[in-house]
């Protein structure tokens, strides 16, 4: 580590005490210290992103554990059902109607579906951008007066 050694007085030689260090010497430890502390908030950025993704990843992989049991569910409670509407009709018309309406239910949900990504389209954030675009005119705006 470096030694801080005060700074003289061009003039008589005799070190000037801290508080009265040059304004030059003063930007200068404010722009090491701005850039230290930019640099360590950025690591502890990267350490909670990782630490997120590891959680995601790790919830991701749950919700599709879970997704592959509920289908196996769903296609148990579709064989009841086409069980249930044999006991009134042969067989063959009882898969035929709980087949029927659950493409039924697909299209709904596909049309759905369909429309929340349109308005998802396209993938920027419009707002953000907009927003940022009106700042920095602010400060050129600003800087300018």
């Amino acid at each position: 580590m470096n030694a801080v050694r005060p700074s003289t007085d061009g003039r008589t030689g005799i070190p000037r005490p801290r508080s009265e260090q040059g304004v030059g010497e003063l930007v200068a430890q404010a722009s090491q210290q701005i850039s230290d502390l930019v640099r360590q908030e950025m690591r502890l950025a990267m350490i909670e992103i990782k630490d997120k993704g590891r959680h995601a990843g790790k919830g991701a992989g749950m919700f599709g554990g879970a997704g592959a049991v509920a289908l196996y569910g769903v296609a148990a409670l579709v064989l009841a059902a086409i069980a249930a509407l044999a006991l009134v009709l042969p067989l063959w018309a009882s898969a035929l109607i709980v087949g029927v309406v659950l493409l039924i239910v697909a299209a709904v949900l596909a049309l759905a579906g369909r429309s929340q990504v349109k308005q998802a389209m396209p993938p920027v954030p419009r707002e953000a951008m907009d927003s940022a675009r009106q700042d920095v005119a602010e400060i050129k705006g600003r800087v300018r007066r």
